[in-house]
């Protein structure tokens, strides 16, 4: 388990040994380093035949990338050699969109479409990202009111990095003692990023040595905080404080935005008012029968205990999501007995190489040379990104809709399948119990890291009968057997309805966005705005959750673009408040589920927290990530009800 003390203290990073160039050309990517060769000396011949890779759908492709050896062994060569002057410059640097495009499908050997080259320009850092003012920012910045930020985790982050390039005043809390959000918070055994690492970070920053391909939780809170530091936002971050009250003035055109810290309380007077909470920071704790009475310790998986001690003990575990995958492999072999309550099986994607260090030439490839580190991003954001979401769609003739979608769908069900017989062997007691009876990928897509072994060992057990009741020292299931337990984890994972409405959140003519949202029903147009709550952002909000690939921190990046655009706008043309048309959102919201009726999401045969209790979809959206990227990527102020400042006075 990671303890306070080694996860609070940024990592040192030592020069990495590499003895020359030709060894860490040796460990390359051979696609990506096509693409650095391709950038320093402008020849077109290495984007086509021989030197043209072979599509690999896996998650960490093969670095020899189909080639033959010939024409491996002249990429190394002629890397070696450009690397190896000192005064070479790149006869490339920005592609270009068109260019773009065909390096994009040269490199993944198949054909991008070209959508995707300005976005994965951005992601690479070949082109500016963030909102800028084009020119002088406006005098009145110096005197105006703060944007108040909730919540400093990636989202956070985010958008106080672009008001901090801006110079846009503002304030950011957070409840922790740290930034990192749901990374300073979750600190159970096995806790780390189910999304390659090098497309789970910011498109900003320095670049960072990840030890693995699939980083451990420490790694991307230190990651997190660093890039904090880096864009001069941790030193304002207000810790163990948060929004308590907060209440749009329309004779002010601000909010008013009660905060409670250490010190006491404070009302404070934002420009704006953004939730950066997310979903996923509120846990699902079940009403258990008996849990008041159990004589042990007893705690939600993002509450683990620093000095819990597991060697030799029972142990229970409640749920079979996300967490718990990463919990049961990582305590099984120190347990005394592992007990797991499972209410439905998952479909977990096997991943050979989840726990595989980087190698040290990879590593230095990555820091030294220039190229590298960007179109190895590139590689990982096109493989976890939009390639599965075509293979969601429920086809309308498919023969077996209550098991698959569609062809593909089925395919995807049938590899999953062998994997879990394979990982089983021969316990024909737990393939009953582990193989779903909806489609593939309907749930949150797991990896498995461990899962199916560690559930075979002598001292575990999976329980698939509903679970009755708690007493002093275990637990009572459906089939009447008591089955001790001296520790209980519960991995229930979180209430994702309430999302922003949690920071008691009042608008226009006193309507209370928990109403606004009721019936655990929360919408946003693009996620982000709520008509009748002016200058109210939320980042991570309803229908932005990723079902399908790409990352939470892609999302906080267009949303923080989004929110950085409108409010650069907003002081350019002295605008004192944006609140979005009801026609504008209810057709987004419309688009949203008129979407979903032809998604996975959808299926009836599976619960799952993506929808709300009248099994509408709030969580994830339906779009692919270059969609949102381009829906997100300039406010549209013709959605908006604009209210300009006049003289003191807000005029419509």
């Amino acid at each position: 388990m990671i303890g306070e003390s080694d996860a609070t203290e940024t990592r040192v990073e030592e020069p990495l040994p590499v003895r020359n160039l030709v060894d860490a050309v040796s460990e390359a990517d051979l696609r990506v380093l096509l693409m650095v060769v391709f950038h320093l000396t402008g020849d077109p011949k290495w984007l086509d035949a021989p030197f043209r890779p072979k599509r690999d759908v896996k998650l960490i492709a093969d670095e020899d990338a189909g080639l033959s050896p010939e024409a491996s062994a002249e990429i190394r060569g002629q890397a070696v050699a450009l690397l190896s002057d000192p005064e070479r410059q790149p006869a490339i640097d920005d592609p270009g969109n068109e260019l773009m495009v065909r390096m994009m499908s040269a490199c993944l050997g198949e054909a991008v479409p070209p959508e995707y080259a300005p976005m994965m320009r951005e992601e690479m850092g070949l082109c500016r990202r963030q909102v800028d003012w084009s020119g002088e920012a406006p005098a009145a910045l110096e005197s105006a009111r703060p944007v108040i930020i909730a919540g400093a985790g990636a989202s956070g982050i985010a958008l106080a990095a672009n008001l901090e390039t801006l110079g846009i005043p503002y304030r950011i809390v957070d409840k922790n003692d740290d930034v990192g959000g749901t990374w300073f918070e979750n600190v159970y055994p096995g806790c780390g990023v189910d999304t390659p690492n090098h497309a789970y970070s910011f498109s900003f920053g320095k670049p960072y040595r990840w030890s693995r391909y699939f980083a451990p939780r420490r790694e991307i809170y230190d990651y997190l905080r660093r890039c904090a530091d880096e864009a001069g936002v941790r030193r304002k971050v207000e810790f163990r404080t948060r929004v308590s009250q907060a209440d749009w003035d329309e004779t002010e055109q601000c909010w008013r935005v009660r905060i409670e810290g250490p010190q006491g309380g404070e009302l404070l007077q934002g420009s704006a008012l953004v939730s950066a909470i997310g979903q996923l920071s509120l846990p699902s704790v079940p009403e258990i029968p008996g849990m008041e009475t159990f004589e042990g310790p007893v705690f939600h998986s993002s509450a683990w205990p620093d000095d819990l001690e597991l060697s030799g003990r029972d142990v229970a575990v409640v749920g079979t999501g996300a967490s718990a995958m990463q919990i049961v492999p990582s305590i099984v072999d120190r347990v005394k007995s592992l007990t797991v309550y499972q209410r439905s099986p998952q479909w977990a994607r096997p991943i050979p190489r989840y726990h595989d260090p980087i190698g040290t030439g990879a590593q230095w490839l990555l820091e030294r040379v220039p190229y590298y580190a960007a179109w190895y991003r590139f590689a990982m954001l096109w493989r976890y990104g939009d390639g599965l979401l075509p293979t969601l769609r429920k086809d309308p003739n498919w023969d077996h809709p209550e098991r698959s979608l569609n062809r593909i769908n089925d395919r995807h069900r049938e590899e999953m399948t062998k994997h879990i017989v394979r990982e089983l062997g021969d316990r024909q007691d737990l393939l009953k119990k582990c193989i779903p009876n909806y489609p593939a990928y309907g749930k949150r897509i797991l990896l498995d890291n461990g899962w199916y072994g560690a559930i075979t060992r002598p001292n575990a057990e999976l329980v698939t009968d509903n679970l009755l009741r708690i007493t002093a020292d275990g637990l009572i299931a459906g089939d009447n057997n008591f089955r001790k337990a001296e520790v209980i984890v519960l991995a229930t994972g979180f209430k994702v309805g309430l999302m922003a409405a949690r920071l008691n959140v009042t608008g226009r003519s006193g309507r209370r966005l928990a109403e606004a949202w009721h019936n655990d029903n929360p919408t946003a147009h693009l996620g982000i705005t709520v008509p009748g709550f002016p200058n109210f952002f939320c980042m991570q909000g309803p229908n932005t959750g990723l079902g399908h690939g790409g990352s939470a921190i892609f999302q906080a990046e267009c949303q923080a673009r989004y929110i950085a655009g409108s409010l650069v706008r907003m002081f350019r043309e002295d605008i004192a408040a944006i609140d979005v048309k009801q026609t504008v959102h209810d057709e987004y919201v419309r688009r949203v589920d008129a979407e979903h009726e032809a998604m996975i999401w959808t299926h009836p045969g599976m619960s799952t927290y993506y929808r709300n209790r009248q099994g509408r979809v709030i969580s994830v959206m339906p779009w692919r990530l270059v969609d949102y990227w381009a829906m997100t990527h300039e406010p549209d102020f013709d959605d908006y009800h604009l209210t300009f400042r006049d003289g003191g006075r807000a005029t419509e």
